[in-house]
This record gives C-alpha cells, structure tokens and sequence, in this order.
C-alpha cells in the first residue's frame, strides 16, 4: 500500500480526533463564558462527531467507484432528515400508550430508514452487499446524529432552568453508544436489500423480511431496557417502585447500581448480536454473488436509458 493510500485511509482518525478536540473545547469556553450563543456549536459537534466518523471510516471500505464522497454526503444528510421526519410523523399519528410501543417505534423507524436508502440509491448501477452496508450504515449514522441534536437540546432545558451538564452528559452517553444504535441496524438492512439487487430492481427477500423484523425486535428490546430492567431489579429485590413528580417510575434509591448493572449489561448484550450479525453479512460480502433466494419480490429501482443496453 503506497504512503497516499496509507494516509487516505486514515482521514477518519483525524476527523475525529480534531473534532473531539474541537467538542472539548466548546464545553470548556460554554462553561468558562456561560454564553448561550455557543450551545448550538456544542449541539452539532457533540450530534455528529461520532457519525460522521463511523461514516468516513466504512466509505473508506467501499466495494464500487459509485459510492463517491458526494453520494455519501447526500445519503448522510438526506437520509438522516428523511428519517426522523418520516418516523416523527407516522409516530405522532400511529403510537399511542400500548405494551407494545416499542416494537411499534422499531417497526417504524427501521421501515423510514430502509426506504429512504431505498430512494437515495436506486439510480446506483451496482449494488453489492458491502455497498449496500455501507450506504444503510450511512442513513442510520444521520438519523442518529439528527436524533441525538433533539435529544440533547431538551435535556437542556430543565425545571431549574438551562443545564449544560445535562447536555453534556447525555451528548457523551449517545456518542458512546452510537456505533452499536441505528447505524448498525441500517447497514445490515441495507447489506441486505443490495445483495440480490440490479440496476434495474431493488430485490426483496424473506431473508430481508426476517432481518427487518429482527432488527426491529433489537431496536424495541434497546428502547425498552431501562424498563425491562427496572421490573427486574423490583422483583429481585423485592423493592416497591417509586415515582418522581412528573409521575414517571424510578428505581429506589438503595437498588440503583442493580438497575444500572442490568441495564447496561442488556444493552450489551442486544449490540453484541447486532455486531456478530454485521460480521456475518460482512464474511458473506467477499464471496462471490449467489443466485438470488426463491422467494422474492421485484420492485424497480430505476428507469435504465435504451441505448446502451444488455
């Protein structure tokens, strides 16, 4: 590998070490100053600077010359806000308080993702399944950068007034946790839809059904473990729950570290599946294609110009 090459595959370590730099900086100034003129700088940079360096890392792993650098901007940003606007509107007409609201919010963010890479890259003329990771990995890193924005302005806002460390903290706690959320999710939908496509049709399989469905259940079972687990700690400990003044549950103070324990050890557990089945997806990836699985459905991808075609 030449010295250029070296260096280009790199930029993804630079991007977020200057960023990291740069966010640091922000909460030391925001805090030194307390000028509320710089949280929306603290916002974005604390949103996507993990994203945007999961994004540069897997672009630099791309099977095709298609996926170009402006591809992958316009995926990014597109499909991110396509995304989120697109689950907050079905959200907003369709959930309302169920057991099953969680399943519901997975079923529907996964489908607004996939069909937003779906659109965005249906004019591609290859579409391999590494490809197709990497573009879906692309579309959940934006919807979790645009997601994570949101969730860190309101945690700004308070009962006592505006708290930076909220902000702080909960920019920290979803940076960390962004490589194993939507991002992850998205590229094994999506490895998934572009492995038996064509330039001419997006091929759907019962495999991509059955992944949507488990990526889904995934994306519920990590939504709802703060719950699960605190009905855990309560029946372990024989504890009687306990509410704030909002009249949201809470665990009793004396059960906190059990709760905490089995929430993250749960969160754990849901990314340890979600990465060894990415892993998978990516083995296949360097096989050859195979031949497309007998049950499948066509839907075309995009129209193909009459001249110059086999």
């Amino acid at each position: 590998m030449t010295t250029v090459s070296r260096h280009h595959r790199r930029t993804w370590a630079r991007i977020f070490v200057v960023g990291l730099l740069l966010w640091v900086l922000s909460v030391i100034v925001t805090y030194a100053t307390g000028n509320p003129n710089l949280l929306p700088t603290l916002v974005l940079l604390g949103s996507f600077l993990v994203p945007v360096t999961f994004v540069a890392w897997a672009f630099e792993r791309r099977d095709s010359g298609e996926i170009t650098a402006e591809l992958v901007f316009r995926t990014f940003l597109v499909g991110g806000v396509l995304g989120v606007l697109g689950a907050s509107v079905l959200e907003a007409y369709l959930l309302y308080p169920s057991t099953w609201l969680y399943l519901w919010v997975g079923l529907i963010e996964e489908a607004v993702k996939l069909i937003a890479l779906a659109l965005l890259t249906r004019g591609l003329v290859v579409k391999s399944m590494r490809d197709g990771m990497i573009l879906g990995a692309t579309v959940g890193f934006g919807f979790s950068a645009f997601e994570s924005a949101g969730y860190a302005l309101t945690s700004l806002f308070t009962a006592h007034g505006l708290s930076l460390t909220d902000l702080v903290t909960t920019e920290l706690l979803r940076g960390l946790l962004a490589p194993v959320g939507h991002g992850l999710w998205t590229a094994i939908l999506g490895g998934l839809l572009f492995a038996w496509s064509t330039r001419e049709h997006f091929v759907l399989s019962l495999r991509l059904a059955l992944a949507f469905l488990g990526v889904a259940l995934l994306h519920a079972l990590w939504d709802s473990m703060s719950s699960i687990a605190l009905v855990i700690t309560l029946v372990l400990t024989g504890q009687v729950a306990e509410y704030d003044p909002r009249g949201l549950v809470v665990p009793p103070e004396d059960v906190t570290t059990v709760y905490t324990v089995l929430t993250w050890t749960g969160e754990g557990v849901i990314a340890l599946i979600g990465v060894l089945w990415l892993l998978v997806l990516v083995r296949r990836s360097r096989r050859e294609r195979r031949r497309a699985p007998h049950w499948t459905y066509r839907i075309p991808a995009a129209r193909t110009p009459a001249v110059g075609r086999y």
